[in-house]
C-alpha cells in the first residue's frame, strides 16, 4: 500500500491503470478512453468506466484488475469504487490520438 498520508492526485491515479490492459485489444484502457471518470470522495476512489462493448467478456477482470492497482497507490484509508456504465456508450474517438495512430484511425 501506498503511504497512508499521501493521497495520489487524479493524474497519479490515471497514469496507474495505464497498467491495465484489455487483453482483446492490447491497450491500456486510459489510451482506450475506456475511463470516464476518477474522483477522490470521502472515503473512497470513484472510478466510473466502460469496455468497448457491453457484451464484452472482459469486463469482470479488467474491474478488478483497476480495482489492484489502485489498491497499490492509494493509501490504507482510501477503498477503489469501481463502476462499470454504459453511457455514454464508448466508440473510437474517445481512444487517445496514440491509440488511434496505433490502430489506423
Amino acid at each position: 500500500m501506498a503511504n497512508s498520508e499521501s493521497i495520489p492526485d487524479v493524474d497519479t491515479l490515471r497514469d496507474a491503470l495505464r497498467e491495465v490492459i484489455d487483453p482483446e485489444v492490447g491497450m491500456n484502457i486510459v489510451d482506450l478512453g475506456l475511463i470516464y471518470r476518477i474522483e477522490v470522495v470521502a472515503d473512497k476512489v470513484i472510478v466510473e468506466m466502460t469496455m468497448t462493448s457491453p457484451a464484452c467478456p472482459m469486463g469482470e477482470m479488467i474491474t478488478a484488475e483497476v480495482e489492484a492497482v489502485l489498491q497499490d497507490v492509494l493509501p490504507d484509508t482510501l477503498r477503489p469504487d469501481v463502476r462499470l456504465v454504459w453511457s455514454p456508450a464508448w466508440d473510437p474517438s474517445l481512444m487517445s490520438d496514440d491509440a488511434r495512430q496505433h490502430y489506423g484511425w
